[in-house]
C-alpha cells in the first residue's frame, strides 16, 4: 500500500485531500499542530501526530515514515497577519517548508503536492485573468513567502531529483472552513447570518476574487497525483465574483433576505484576482464542476447542519 504524509490535515483544504487520498488506497499520516486544525475534521482512518512542521520531530519522522506521497498545506494563510509579523510568517511558510525536504536529498523522495496561491503570489495584475507566465509581484509577505517556496521545490527538483507539483488556488471555499484568510469570507458570512446578524462587507463589495470550491480543489490535487504531473498550475474558475455578488448568492442559496451593512475599505487590500486554469485543463484535464451558485449552496447547507449539532 503507498503511504502519504499530509500536513495541515486536520485543516480546511487538507482534511478534504486526507479524504481523497484514502479513497484512493493510500495509507496517510497527518502531520498538525491544531493551531487552527481540528480533530473533528479528520478521517478516523488516518493517523494524526500532534507536531510543528518547523521541528526537528517533523522532519525526523519525515525521514522515518519515507512515503510516497506528501501534500504540504499546513501554512500561515492570513495575509493580513503577514504583513504584521513577517518573521513569523516567514517562519512558519519557508522555514516549515525547508525542514520537511531536508530528509529528501539523497535516496528515495516523494511525489511532493504544494497548496500554493494564485491571488497573491499576482498581486494587482496586468491582465486578467493570470496564467502562469504572469509576473510574480506579490504585494503581501504571505505572496512573497509563497513564491519563495516554489523556489525552494525547483531547486529541490533540480538538485536532487524532487518530483513536485504546486497548485496556485483562487480563493477555497467550501464545508469545514474556518474564518481565517481572504476566502474565509464565505465561513464569516454563514456563521454571522445563522447567529440572525448582519454581516459586514468591507468598502464598497466590488473588490474581486476567484472563488473555487474546495471538492474542485481536491479534484485538481487527484488528477495531478495520478498522472504525476510537476510544475506549477493555477487552479481556479477564470471567472471573477465581486463580494457583493457572493453575498447575494449566499442569502439566496440560504434563503434569507438580509442586507449586509458596508464598513471601511481594508488598507491596502487587492482590488481584482482571477486566474487563468487553461495549463492545468491541457496538461492533466482538470475544470472547475461547481458554479458559485452551487458551491455555495453546498457550503450553505454543511453550515447550517454545523449550527444544530
Amino acid at each position: 500500500m503507498k503511504t502519504a504524509v499530509v500536513t495541515g490535515g486536520a485543516g480546511f483544504i487538507g482534511s478534504h485531500i486526507v479524504d481523497m487520498l484514502i479513497r484512493e488506497g493510500l495509507s496517510v499520516t497527518v502531520f498538525d499542530d491544531l493551531s487552527s486544525g481540528d480533530r473533528a475534521n479528520l478521517n478516523p482512518k488516518a493517523e494524526l501526530k500532534v507536531l510543528d512542521i518547523c521541528s526537528a520531530e517533523a522532519r525526523e519522522e519525515m525521514s522515518r515514515l519515507q512515503p510516497d506521497v506528501v501534500v504540504h498545506a499546513a501554512a500561515q494563510i492570513s495575509v493580513r497577519k503577514s504583513m504584521e509579523d513577517p518573521i513569523f510568517d516567514t517562519h512558519v511558510n519557508v522555514d516549515g517548508l525547508v525542514n520537511l525536504l531536508t530528509p529528501f536529498r539523497e535516496g528515495k523522495s516523494p511525489y511532493f503536492m504544494f497548496l500554493c496561491t494564485g491571488g497573491a503570489l499576482y498581486g494587482e495584475q496586468e491582465k486578467l485573468p493570470a496564467d502562469e507566465n504572469h509576473p510574480i509581484r506579490p504585494t503581501s509577505v504571505y505572496g512573497l513567502n509563497k513564491a519563495l517556496s516554489e523556489h525552494y521545490l525547483r531547486f529541490w527538483q533540480e538538485q536532487y531529483g524532487l518530483r513536485y507539483l504546486s497548485l496556485r488556488l483562487g480563493n477555497i471555499y467550501g464545508p469545514r472552513q474556518n474564518p481565517h484568510g481572504e476566502a474565509g469570507v464565505v465561513a464569516i458570512f454563514c456563521k454571522t447570518l445563522l447567529a440572525g446578524k448582519v454581516p459586514t462587507i468591507n468598502g464598497t463589495g466590488e473588490q474581486t476574487r476567484d472563488y473555487v470550491f474546495v471538492g474542485d480543489v481536491v479534484k485538481a490535487f487527484e488528477l495531478g497525483m495520478k498522472k504525476e504531473v510537476t510544475g506549477s498550475y493555477n487552479i481556479g474558475t477564470g471567472k471573477e465574483t465581486s463580494v457583493n455578488e457572493l453575498y447575494n448568492n449566499l442569502v439566496a442559496a440560504m434563503g434569507l433576505n438580509i442586507k449586509a451593512q458596508h464598513g471601511p475599505a481594508k488598507a491596502g487590500e487587492q482590488l481584482r484576482s482571477v486566474i487563468d486554469n487553461a495549463l492545468a485543463k491541457k496538461t492533466f484535464n482538470w475544470a472547475p464542476e461547481h458554479s458559485i451558485e452551487s458551491g455555495l449552496k453546498i457550503t450553505a447547507d454543511w453550515f447550517a447542519a454545523q449550527s444544530k449539532n
